[in-house]
């Protein structure tokens, strides 16, 4: 087990946690945004994001810093807190992000993990190599393999307390990456980040990245803090969370800023396009969208970073907010609902709705059916698989109505998209769900997989289904065994 993080709260696969960081001498609740520091460009100072949006925990770059004479002999001398001003974690990357973009880098794992060390970095990362999506499986498998070299180097590198990341590559492979993500755990390394999935969100191909979560943490221990890298946009945060991602790092909230781009958990704005600011942030409240315009610059630059970093951090909120309620998935769902590929990537998190249940709590506040993506959540499936653990006897009737008692040897409730239950459970969650007066087709269809689970397990029953008018498409999935009633034709 890594000591140090905890669980704390769990929804889906999302969780509350507290990652400890010794060198910090911090405790970092997750999820939690890293933003972004590029040590020769300050949008933002960090004692600002600190003091004034509560960051606990930032990222930069120590290979900037070494690469850069001034910088490096600053770092060496005072100790990275000192040189960013910055009481909480930090996080330094290694270089990473160069060799992906010029292909080569003049420092190794062990260079740059007895750097971090020596500068006072919180949580070090060796130099892995950051595979694209699209490539070959061969290019992917051989890269992967430079990356775990990597990390056995850096196992290798006497770091004190500084805590090292182990990334998880394997380009769009799901199965590479669980595969990765399996060897890393093993390590003594202590955060699991997932790379190279920036051009997965820059192209707003949200269900790919959601496969490659998903075969990275099938790999991970429940206890093992996964980084999200890249993943700066707050319109993606709920998503992320729900598929238990802990760490986020954004460089979004300054690189937007200086294309006069604005952050909204719907999507990006262009400054030039909006006639009001859609939002309550202090920039916003004492601003106009042409206040905005008519600033210099860096002026300009300086307020818009604020509000792009008001709006990430008040998402975060929410998204652990919902984590307390139980209900991260109807945040994901409203999320979804901005954005056609969001709604992809939502639609993808349900195909691994085994996955999530695995960790989802069985007991929550509510469960809200707002859609037919509803049908799929892991509390439905949840219900269906221990409808195998639930015998029945006699003649039995399954009805969305309250009579039947005094016909039948049992009355079981019928309540789209679960399906049948038992009456005693009717105030038990999840069964106590807010649906729609006008069920859909999606309910009615996993409803009618839970009747005939239930009829399948129980042969020797009789079961009469007496459904409200139930579309044909749903009826047919009900056996052929079971007598049919509808409710509404014989009123």
């Amino acid at each position: 087990m890594r000591e140090h993080f905890e669980l704390r709260h769990v929804d889906a696969a999302g969780r509350i946690g507290e990652l400890t960081v010794p060198r910090a001498g911090v405790t970092v609740e997750t999820p939690a945004l890293m933003p972004v520091i590029n040590p020769n460009i300050e949008t933002i100072s960090p004692a600002r994001l600190e003091s004034e949006f509560g960051a606990q925990v930032l990222i930069t770059n120590s290979y900037i810093i070494r690469s850069t004479e001034k910088l490096r002999e600053r770092a060496l001398d005072e100790g990275l807190h000192e040189m960013l001003d910055f009481s909480g974690a930090i996080v330094t990357d290694s270089g990473s992000f160069q060799l992906a973009e010029y292909g080569e880098i003049d420092v190794t794992t062990r260079e740059i993990v007895e750097f971090q060390r020596d500068i006072g970095s919180d949580v070090g990362t060796p130099v892995d190599i950051p595979t694209p999506p699209d490539v070959s499986r061969e290019q992917a498998e051989r890269e992967l393999e430079e990356t775990q070299t990597a990390l056995t180097d850096a196992e290798a590198v006497e770091v004190g307390d500084m805590l090292v990341n182990a990334p998880v590559q394997g380009s769009t492979y799901p199965d590479l990456r669980e595969e990765a993500a399996r060897a890393a755990y093993e390590t003594d390394l202590d955060v699991f980040p997932v790379g190279a999935v920036v051009p997965l969100m820059n192209s707003y191909r949200y269900a790919e990245m959601v496969d490659v979560v998903a075969g990275a943490k099938r790999g991970l221990g429940v206890d093992a803090p996964v980084h999200l890298f890249g993943a700066g946009h707050p319109m993606m945060f709920a998503l992320a969370a729900a598929m238990g991602c802990d760490l986020f790092d954004s460089a979004a909230y300054a690189l937007y800023a200086r294309d006069d781009r604005y952050l909204t958990v719907r999507g990006t704005e262009q400054l030039a396009d909006l006639d009001y600011l859609p939002c309550e942030c202090p920039v916003c409240a004492s601003h106009s969208p042409d206040d905005l315009r008519a600033h210099d610059d860096a002026e300009r630059e300086r307020l818009l970073a604020e509000h792009n970093l008001h709006v990430s951090y008040g998402e975060l909120r929410r998204v652990k907010q919902a984590i307390r309620r139980g209900n991260l998935l109807e945040l994901v769902e409203a999320r979804a609902r901005g954005h056609p590929a969001m709604l992809d990537g939502y639609r993808a998190l349900l195909d691994h709705a085994d996955q999530l249940e695995r960790e989802d709590h069985v007991s929550k506040d509510a469960f809200f059916y707002l859609s037919t993506e509803s049908a799929r959540r892991p509390e439905v499936r949840r219900h269906h698989a221990r409808l195998d653990r639930l015998p029945v006897a006699g003649e039995v009737l399954l009805t969305e109505g309250k009579g039947g008692a005094d016909v039948y040897d049992d009355v079981w409730r019928v309540l789209p998209p679960f399906g049948p239950f038992p009456r005693e459970l009717s105030d038990a969650y999840p069964f106590t769900a807010e649906t729609p007066d006008r069920v859909d087709r999606a309910a009615q269809e996993m409803a009618a997989h839970g009747v005939r689970r239930l009829v399948e397990g129980n042969p020797d029953a009789e079961f009469t289904l007496a459904h409200d008018d139930w579309d044909a498409a749903a009826l047919a999935l009900v056996p052929d065994t079971v007598a049919l009633r509808n409710r509404r034709a014989e009123r």
